[in-house]
């Protein structure tokens, strides 16, 4: 079955346990909590011991599941305490960003280099790791995100389809989406408005009000047989008031849960 999520960045101007308030009555299943850093920290990841029992009392009150963690960086320090953390609480997938730069073959070599690395030290932890093709980086499309996999065997890799990203690559990523498929353990979703290096204000990142086929996307993905994972990520979001995060949360689950729904998996 789809589990849906909302990544806690969208509500980085307010403590987790908002977050998690405002997830649940919105509909959704679980979260993704944000370990950011520069950007939303609901989980230090530098004194994660100390905010352990809080953070599953925060979630249980409120009866969500942690489906997953974003870290973004691939610092080895960071990523090992993000495995630690991950392993106390069951977090199942830790999602991070391929860094580098876009057609540099050797950024490219060297972001699949710490993916494996890192991938393979997940694997003692019970975690997966999962990157996304990222606009701008070393893997940003579907032929480097491709490259990456044919170079990473460890079953603790996986990959975190972001359609905003692949559309935003100039593919469509419902087509996109089957050529990866095997091996994507995380769905990040949200809309954008144009192929634009950026997706646009927080509110055309809500999903159904962009460009991005997301009806064909969401078939696509159940047609293939995926079951995990599927967490709304809005950046952009932290100068917003609690009303309008809340708005941005409910509408794009209203438009996907009615999309799952109709396919069978919710």
């Amino acid at each position: 079955m789809i589990e849906l999520g909302v990544n806690s960045v969208l509500f980085g101007g307010f403590d987790f346990a908002t977050a998690c308030k405002y997830i649940k009555l919105a509909g959704y299943d679980g979260v993704e909590i944000s370990a950011i850093k520069g950007m939303c920290e609901h989980l230090v990841l530098d004194n994660w011991k100390e905010q352990v029992d809080e953070i599953r009392r925060t979630v249980d009150e409120n009866g969500l599941k942690i489906l997953s963690m974003e870290v973004a960086s691939l610092d080895e320090d960071r990523l090992t305490k993000a495995f630690e953390a991950s392993s106390a609480l069951g977090i199942p997938v830790v999602n991070v960003g391929p860094g580098g730069k876009s057609d540099i073959p050797e950024d490219l070599e060297n972001s699949i280099a710490k993916l494996k690395k890192m991938s393979e030290k997940a694997e003692g932890y019970g975690v997966t790791l999962c990157v996304k093709a990222h606009v701008g980086s070393a893997i940003y499309n579907t032929p480097t995100t491709l490259y990456a996999m044919s170079k990473i065997d460890s079953k603790a890799f996986g990959i975190d389809m972001d359609p905003s990203h692949i559309y935003r690559s100039g593919e469509n990523p419902e087509e996109s989406l089957l050529k990866v498929l095997p091996r994507i353990r995380h769905i990040h979703i949200r809309d954008c408005k144009g192929r634009t290096s950026g997706p646009g204000t927080p509110f055309m990142q809500i999903c159904g009000r962009g460009d991005i086929n997301l009806v064909a996307f969401c078939k696509n993905l159940v047609d293939g047989g995926y079951s995990g994972p599927v967490c709304l990520e809005i950046i952009g979001a932290l100068q917003l008031s609690l009303p309008e995060v809340v708005l941005i949360a409910s509408e794009s689950y209203g438009y996907l849960n009615a999309i799952f729904k109709q396919l069978g998996v919710r």
